[in-house]
């Protein structure tokens, strides 16, 4: 048990957190990834020696990863693509025109760059990048002076956004930009609080994401969409009754760090309408690997639905779970 709750608490000190994310998805996003990359190699070699054009396509294999695997992401949308490298291309510019050669030329130009994307709200990581490669470059790069950013910086982005606007065009649930993408069709926009009789709305979304006081990478309208649609999924899926199985996965339902999946190890033979008590052991979320014992009444109370994992993740399912299901 002690072990589990280490690899718990390993596992939210890396961030390692669940992909929902199917395998089509996956490959999907990595053919869109190379398919730019090889658009980036041909401009930049033909703009600049061998040395500088790979430090050059590595900056964009960064937006790469941004365009084409989180495609929706506030940190992959055209004003942060094409803001963030420029505006950190300029930095870095005229940090090695004022201080060239100089040992804390390279971190001053990534630094002032970070603070620039904050204050014009194109926060995009490759941007750092882009700023170093201005002053680590070479001679090449140094020799194009503010050339450096239309050729080959913007028009290598010019070639990326229209890659990604027309490969993610090709799959309705990815299209790019973001507000292009086709949602789920059961899903209107109607107010949260007409649906759904919920107090939350997007402006109160936006106010606790000013609050968190560090930068998220997801909108506040993607973030009420995201709210609304699992608000409908626990309504389509929401039963009265959980029936209980030795052997099955049962979540309490809680947000964040309260949230918790047990398994029922054992319990009476008619576990649904007798009495006494039953040993279950928490395999996710708060107190992984934490084993207990329960009254029958007090587990119904904790357990608000049955779940299953994946292999990705943990979802919820409409009956009864059979205990051949593995846990995590």
């Amino acid at each position: 048990m002690k072990r589990e709750r280490d690899e718990s608490r390993l596992r939210s000190l890396l961030g390692l957190g669940d992909n929902t994310t199917s395998h089509a998805e996956k490959l999907i996003s990595g053919l869109g990834a190379m398919l730019s990359l090889v658009l980036v190699y041909f401009i930049s070699h033909w703009y600049l020696e061998s040395h500088s054009g790979a430090l050059m396509v590595a900056s964009m294999g960064a937006t790469a990863v941004l365009l084409f695997a989180v495609p929706h992401g506030a940190l992959s949308q055209p004003w942060a693509v094409l803001v963030g490298h420029l505006v950190s291309a300029a930095i870095g510019v005229t940090c090695q025109w004022l201080l060239p050669d100089q040992s804390l030329t390279p971190a001053l130009s990534v630094g002032l760059a970070v603070a620039a994307m904050h204050y014009l709200r194109c926060i995009h990581p490759p941007g750092g990048a882009t700023a170093l490669t201005a002053v680590i470059g070479g001679d090449a790069i140094h020799a194009l002076g503010y050339t450096y950013l239309l050729t080959p910086v913007l028009i290598n982005l010019i070639g990326m956004l229209g890659v990604a606007f027309l490969f993610n065009g090709l799959f309705p649930w990815r299209r790019y930009p973001a507000v292009l993408a086709r949602r789920p069709a059961a899903v209107d926009h109607t107010p949260t609080i007409q649906r759904h009789g919920s107090m939350l709305s997007h402006e109160d979304l936006a106010a606790a994401m000013e609050q968190i006081n560090s930068y998220v990478d997801v909108t506040s309208e993607e973030l009420a969409e995201l709210f609304d649609l699992a608000v409908e999924h626990a309504a389509q899926t929401r039963q009265q009754d959980v029936n209980l199985v030795i052997g099955g996965y049962y979540s309490n339902g809680l947000p964040g760090r309260q949230w918790a999946v047990r398994r029922i190890i054992e319990g009476p033979e008619n576990i649904n309408i007798g009495q006494g008590s039953l040993t279950f052991k928490t395999v996710a979320g708060a107190d992984t690997g934490h084993a207990g014992q329960a009254t029958l009444a007090e587990f119904r109370q904790w357990a608000s639905f049955p779940v299953a994992f994946t292999g990705e993740r943990w979802v919820r399912v409409a009956g009864e779970r059979p205990p051949e299901n593995m846990e995590k």
